[in-house]
């Protein structure tokens, strides 16, 4: 399954964002094989809005099957849910961590946004 983490690092090593429609970046890890790949999102950073429904946007072209970030808003949880990708927070310090807490099955998916709109 490919996982969208968000971060503003390149790498498994790099810090996760607590951010969701501003993070910098998304890391897609391929937990089959390890594998990942950036996706820049930062055309979001400084959006006046629709931050979150373009970060979910780019998330679910990238065929993630589930995201992994610090906070969800309601318009981007919104979107993911309807693409049926699940979603699910933690404050781990890298992606790295937060992959591992996932497939150990220590995390648990949201039901609904945990944050308001336009939370920084």
């Amino acid at each position: 399954m490919k996982i969208a983490v968000s971060t503003g690092g390149n790498s498994l090593d790099g810090a996760m964002d607590a951010r969701f429609g501003r993070a910098p970046r998304f890391l897609i890890v391929d937990t089959s094989d390890g594998s990942f790949t950036a996706v820049d999102n930062l055309h979001n950073l400084n959006a006046a809005q629709g931050a979150g429904i373009q970060a979910a946007m780019t998330v679910v072209k990238a065929g993630a099957g589930a995201v992994i970030t610090g906070h969800c808003g309601p318009k981007a949880f919104q979107v993911l849910a309807a693409a049926g990708i699940m979603v699910f927070n933690t404050d781990a310090a890298t992606v790295k961590e937060a992959v591992e807490l996932y497939e150990n099955g220590l995390l648990a998916p949201l039901a609904a946004a945990d944050v308001e709109g336009h939370w920084i």
